[in-house]
């Protein structure tokens, strides 16, 4: 990592670990601290909606030791463990493990696929929080059902259109109405179990697992709602990389674990008391004169969890498309504090289309709880097959010892997917449909970029046979430097001969220069650059990013004119292929479908220029058909 990298992201981060835990607060917790709006009261519906005190302190029981085991044990304990140069998250996991060793498709279909349901998932976590959130207006006053829907749209509405403004004013406030939210959540919990005590014996995890042997299909399918304690633990991995693995740990096991552990059991309480449960049973724990206090701090709640989604898919979306596998989208960067402070207005819009309209079309929580999970639950069990290899390959752990940590969670991962399966036809279709959507989009952007790249390889001309060529055409060379953008690694590149083709003439200085992302998140700036000299007047340079920088060629120039690259700074001009593609006319190449779809894409992507900060007035896009 370049020393430049680490300290810009150091600047952006409070001092100390206590800092960047109250940051963590606001970034990383938001989806599973807003979880008990809706968990319990899931969980109870689907054991029939009047457990007995015994079936509740089953249910209690599964919910805490799910907490315990999937994030605390599994994430906590030892996904974290496995960081890209401090990155987490299962794209940077697929990265680490492909640079391993190279060719290994099992390992990025198992990488992307998990990227594209965290995608479907991610959709429906804003709309469940809000409506949520809202529906404890209802316990005030019945007469404003028919406005919560409309409400929670508004609200999403909103959220979605300030994202261009960025977050790091509100990034700021985020951790300190996060950390009111768990000592809320944790004081009424404590108030619920003042009313039943008894409810801490469900710590023992006999009450739980004894009723899922003796409750049946149901008692399996509750698995389905109990699931929900966690949808939010893989953020833990994903954003390790922006603040750390430490003071991850310390707000989980300081302030997030305890609240949630205190509000289930509160919760669980009241049922037991015999206290309503048609409704929304964690405003129950709430006094009535704190109500509409308490649910507007749930609402902010929900909107900053949602916001984590948010920028989680922004952040995700850029990792995608600097390792290849995602069209180049229009990257605003909204911040100077902070790398991770990012907008990109077309995953921002599309995520809104989709989450309002399953807000409307399921129009309360309990419907979209249906659907919710079964994308988060494979995406888990994915990571498990990852967390093996990684068992394997990075810890260097013996076979024995890895597969009987990976199987426990497998065996976890797996019981909890097959529960959240039976959600399919109520509405688990989505979020899949969502993904496979995601994930054709993602492998079709990098067959295609690889089938340009192997063609553009054939219409290369070894460097001295060129300029012998042009030379002996009498081909005019004119004052400055050409710096021409490709993709191959040897030869005189296909742009400069296209160039020389149409235009007749060739600048003096001439630098071929490839672009590659690393499958690092960070590269040492004194690395980034290697140049040799292939030809009198004529370099080749490559330029290596990792996959959470972003490239900047004029300050690249700079550093090449330092290692010998006679480069004219002062009058250069930039020259970048496009390529139009087209269908092979003996059918051999990219099946139809996916050959529209990448035409699709790539006309829709944004331009290279802008992606290499290339100035824009120094710039000329050469245009070219090309069969794939």
């Amino acid at each position: 990592m370049s020393e430049a990298s680490v300290e810009s992201r150091r600047a952006a981060r409070p001092d100390g670990v206590a800092g960047l835990a109250l940051a963590a607060l606001g970034i990383v917790f938001g989806d599973i601290g807003t979880s008990p709006l809706y968990t319990l009261k899931t969980v109870i519906d689907l054991a029939g909606g009047k457990p007995s005190p015994e079936m509740a302190l089953g249910l209690l029981s599964l919910v805490l030791w799910t907490l315990v085991l999937i994030t605390s044990v599994k994430y906590v304990g030892f996904v974290m463990r496995v960081d890209n140069d401090g990155e987490g998250g299962i794209l940077a996991l697929m990265s680490l493990l492909d640079v391993k060793r190279r060719h290994r498709p099992a390992i990025i279909a198992i990488g992307l696929f998990g990227a594209a349901l965290i995608y479907g998932d991610g959709a429906i976590t804003p709309a469940i929080s809000v409506l949520s959130a809202l529906e404890g207006l209802k316990i005030v006053t019945p007469v404003v059902t028919l406005y919560i829907l409309p409400a929670a749209a508004v609200v999403l509405v909103l959220l979605f259109a300030i994202q261009a403004q960025g977050t790091a004013r509100i990034g700021r406030a985020f951790g300190p109405v996060m950390t009111l939210w768990f000592v809320v959540m944790a004081a009424l919990g404590l108030w619920g179990i003042a009313q039943h005590p008894g409810v801490l014996v469900a710590v023992n995890p006999l009450y739980g697992l004894r009723f899922l042997f003796t409750g049946g299909y149901a008692g399996f399918l509750v698995l389905g709602g109990v699931f929900l304690c966690v949808t939010g633990a893989e953020a833990l991995y994903a954003d390790m990389g922006q603040l750390g693995a430490r003071p991850i740990r310390f707000a989980w096991y300081g302030l997030v674990l305890p609240s949630l552990l205190l509000n289930y059991a509160g919760q669980t309480a009241l049922v037991m008391t015999g206290a309503p449960i048609g409704d929304n049973i964690f405003y129950r724990l709430c006094p009535t004169t704190l109500l509409l206090p308490l649910i507007l701090l749930a609402t902010l709640a929900t909107i900053i969890a949602s916001q984590s989604i948010i920028t989680g898919a922004f952040s995700m979306t850029r990792q995608a498309i600097q390792l290849g596998w995602c069209p180049r989208l229009r990257i605003t960067q909204t911040s100077s504090e902070g790398f991770g402070q990012i907008y990109v207005a077309t995953v921002n819009w599309l995520l809104m289309i989709v989450t309002v309209g399953l807000t409307i079309g399921f129009g309360n929580s309990d419907r979209l709880a249906a659907a919710y999970g079964i994308a988060v639950s494979l995406t888990m069990l994915l990571t498990t097959v990852l967390l093996l290899v990684a068992m394997r390959e990075v810890w260097h752990w013996n076979w024995a010892p890895s597969l009987a940590v990976a199987s426990l969670f497998f065996c976890i991962d797996a019981t909890f997917f097959a529960a959240n399966a039976t959600k399919v036809v109520e509405g688990g279709w989505v979020p899949l449909t969502l993904a496979v959507l995601v994930y054709v989009v993602l492998t079709t952007w990098h067959r295609g970029t690889q089938a340009v790249a192997a063609g553009l390889v054939t219409m290369t001309e070894p460097a001295d046979q060129f300029i012998a060529r042009i030379t002996a055409a009498g081909i005019a060379r004119v004052p400055g430097t050409a710096v021409f953008l490709t993709r191959t690694t040897r030869d005189a590149p296909p742009v400069m001969l296209w160039h020389v083709r149409k235009n007749r003439a060739l600048h003096r200085h001439l630098l071929a220069l490839k672009v590659v992302t690393a499958s690092v998140p960070w590269v040492d700036a004194a690395t980034r650059v290697t140049v040799e000299r292939i030809a009198p007047d004529f370099f080749r340079a490559t330029a290596r990013y990792g996959f959470m920088e972003r490239p900047d060629v004029p300050a690249l120039l700079r550093q090449a004119k330092q290692l010998g690259c006679a480069v004219d700074l002062s009058d250069v001009t930039f020259y970048v292929g496009h390529e139009t593609v087209l269908r092979r006319s003996d059918h051999k190449g990219l099946p139809g479908w996916q050959e529209h779809l990448f035409a699709f894409l790539q006309r829709n992507a944004a331009q290279l220029s802008d992606f290499l900060n290339l100035p824009s007035d120094a710039t000329v896009e050469i245009g070219r058909q090309f069969e794939i």
